[in-house]
């Protein structure tokens, strides 16, 4: 894959793997810029048209990628656990 490529949208028959997950959302992030944020929404439909029952998934590697530092998750600007966050959140790189 090439660097900051979003992966096309899988059939609804195929899940993606974290690894995927991962991917897309550093693509996507990379893509929108620096002090910018998506929404988990969005990596979700990137990968599947059908994109609703991966929100679980991209919310818990979303919380992997935070972890390690390398994403930060936020709600009204505040960071925040994307596994017990209700409502929704953003997703961006860390502030230096």
């Amino acid at each position: 894959m090439q660097p900051h490529a979003v992966p096309r949208a899988m059939s609804d028959a195929s899940a993606p793997t974290d690894a995927e997950v991962a991917a897309c959302i550093r693509a996507l992030i990379a893509r929108r810029g620096p002090g910018k944020t998506i929404c988990p929404s969005e990596v979700a439909s990137a990968l599947r048209s059908d994109w609703r029952p991966l929100m679980p998934t991209v919310r818990s590697v979303a919380g992997e990628l935070a972890a390690s530092g390398e994403l930060a998750v936020t709600q009204q600007g505040r960071p925040v656990d994307p596994l017990r966050a209700r409502g929704p959140i953003r997703l961006g790189l860390p502030s230096d």
